[in-house]
């Protein structure tokens, strides 16, 4: 199934279940593949909607980007469930969820797995520059592993992934990497003007064995947004998606 969005983009879309719609938004290398354990977990209590971002899967893309069509993207999956939806998104999915939340879209309640928001002293720098360089010159590898490097990835273990079949999935999703990289901001910290505006309920959520970095950027978020409740998934990290039944009570009991 399809929708189309404000600039005209076809964005793909597959629906399972019957209940309260949640609709899941995936992050940086994902398209709706990623999201379809989730959805098939939440779909006995929810009408759970996975989808391609832009650029991603079946979906259409456009020649420029910005966050704003994004948004629009996600209002055109609302406005086809009925106008009001939940949303949960992991990584910078849980970004882009929360300045949708910040937008008033029809965003009834907003759940944001470890957004990737930086809460150290050392800006990043412009790599959406480097990377889009970098992908204008052909040079997919080189764009996957400034990525990998930003996100905190030791270089050893990036040499391994280059090895292993992921890197070709990395690769093949090279092109929408400034999406993701635009969407964190160009310092990657909290927007706090926008979290501010969120007026719905939001939980935000960290893995008990996750990094120290995504764990402080989830606690940031939660401060960030009034009245934001933050839970702990103990024995999860970044992964999570993985293992989607060990997300079902607590998005259950959040979302209904």
């Amino acid at each position: 199934m399809n929708v189309t969005s404000a600039d005209g983009t076809t964005i793909f879309f597959e629906q399972r279940g019957d209940g309260p719609p949640v609709i899941l938004v995936g992050g940086a290398f994902n398209d709706r593949t990623t999201t379809v354990g989730l959805a098939e977990v939440l779909a006995g209590d929810f009408t759970a909607v996975n989808y391609d971002r832009r650029g991603r899967g079946d979906s259409g893309d456009a020649p420029s980007y910005a966050v704003e069509r994004e948004i629009e993207d996600l209002a055109a999956l609302i406005a086809h469930v009925g106008g009001t939806a939940s949303v949960f998104g992991h990584s910078s999915g849980a970004i882009l969820a929360l300045e949708a939340a910040a937008a008033g879209i029809g965003i009834d309640r907003v759940v944001a797995y470890e957004p990737p928001y930086a809460t150290d002293e050392h800006p990043r720098g412009d790599v959406v520059a480097e990377v889009r360089a970098q992908l204008a010159a052909g040079d997919r590898d080189g764009a996957v592993a400034t990525f990998l490097k930003v996100a905190g990835t030791p270089e050893e273990m990036i040499e391994g992934m280059k090895q292993a079949p992921v890197w070709g999935w990395f690769t093949a999703l090279a092109h929408t990497l400034p999406y993701d990289l635009t969407i964190c901001g160009p310092d990657g910290r909290p927007r706090t003007e926008n979290l501010a505006r969120i007026k719905i309920p939001a939980l935000v959520i960290g893995g008990g064995a996750s990094d120290d970095a995504l764990r402080s950027g989830a606690r940031a978020a939660a401060a960030a947004v009034p009245g934001a409740r933050h839970e702990t998934l103990e024995g999860q990290d970044h992964g999570v998606l993985q293992f989607p039944e060990t997300l079902k009570d607590l998005l259950t009991d959040f979302l209904k």
